[in-house]
């Protein structure tokens, strides 16, 4: 049950800066124009800091098994290949494809996988999901900006492609998280600490956004796509990165690890990149909404159910 109130306390969370947000718009303080462009700065200074940080602030002496990391990129190329080859067979707008694509493969691993192992493992499972982490990350944010782009209406070359996955902003704000990791450089304390206290305010804005953003009207609409996308994305994934983990005989708290990173809700970042990359921005918004709503119960039964058989 503990590990049933760190989750639910994390989604908590997000249910008042979505509120807030929603709250904040129909008084009238805010309006769309102004919640755009808000969001297209988030998406180009507050994310790569927030990216920079959670790289920057890994052990680099943290040790994590080769194997489980190599699964685990495979299993996310793995995931989005299979997404490639059948949503765009059952979705016919351009802009809705590379948004269920994005997520379907796309966690918030950061907000809930990382306290999670922490909860049920302690700092060995907060530090093994962390340093996993950082190799998805990156990860995440290429494919997401070549798949988005790919569905953007035309088919741009791959120079193309790679100018715009190297200038994405987030992109660049973990590549420079890894180079200050990895060679060990450490900025002051006085330029650290404006560095982590921005970088935390992200996630509050990029939700209230969202919520100030959020038509109801849409998320009734878009039912169609909604429940088949969270249910592959919060259950089925899930389900086989358990199955793999109990045959490829990884410790519990590697399995725990590399479930919880496919059983997250949609990532907060998907909306923001979807909304300035010719996706469907509501769509995008949506899918964080409810799956992270979604995510306290299924979250629950991924945790019960992997303890009572013996697999966590």
């Amino acid at each position: 049950m503990d590990s049933f109130f760190v989750a639910f306390n994390a989604v908590v969370p997000f249910f008042i800066y979505f509120a807030f947000g929603y709250g904040i718009r129909m008084t009238g303080l805010v309006d769309k124009p102004f919640l755009v462009r808000l969001n297209q700065m988030i998406f180009k200074v507050f994310f790569p800091v927030m990216m920079f940080n959670n790289i920057y602030r890994i052990d680099a002496g943290t040790l994590v098994n080769p194997l489980l990391v190599g699964v685990n990129i495979l299993c996310v190329f793995a995931v989005i290949g299979c997404a490639m080859l059948v949503v765009p067979r059952l979705v016919k707008e351009n802009s809705r494809r590379g948004v269920i694509v994005q997520a379907i493969y796309r966690g918030n691993c950061a907000l809930f996988a990382i306290p999670l192992a922490e909860n049920v493992f302690g700092p060995e499972g907060g530090s093994l999901a962390s340093v996993s982490l950082s190799f998805i990350i990156p990860i995440y944010n290429v494919m997401a900006v070549l798949i988005l782009e790919y569905f953007r209406g035309g088919k741009p070359s791959l120079p193309q492609l790679l100018v715009k996955m190297i200038t994405n902003p987030m992109i660049m704000g973990s590549a420079v998280g890894a180079v200050f990791l990895f060679l060990g450089i450490k900025l002051p304390q006085c330029v650290e600490k404006p560095v982590s206290e921005y970088a935390a305010l992200c996630t509050p804005l990029a939700c209230f956004v969202m919520g100030g953003t959020l038509q109801f009207a849409s998320v009734r609409r878009d039912l169609k796509y909604l429940i088949p996308t969270l249910t592959a994305k919060l259950m089925v994934i899930p389900m086989f990165m358990v199955l793999l983990s109990v045959a490829l005989d990884f410790k519990p708290v590697e399995c725990f690890v590399l479930f919880t990173q496919f059983a997250t809700p949609v990532a907060a970042a998907s909306y923001p990149m979807a909304q300035n990359m010719g996706g469907d921005g509501d769509l995008a918004n949506e899918m964080v909404v409810v799956s992270s709503a979604s995510c306290v119960f299924t979250m629950f039964f991924w945790i019960f159910i992997t303890r009572y058989l013996g697999i966590i």
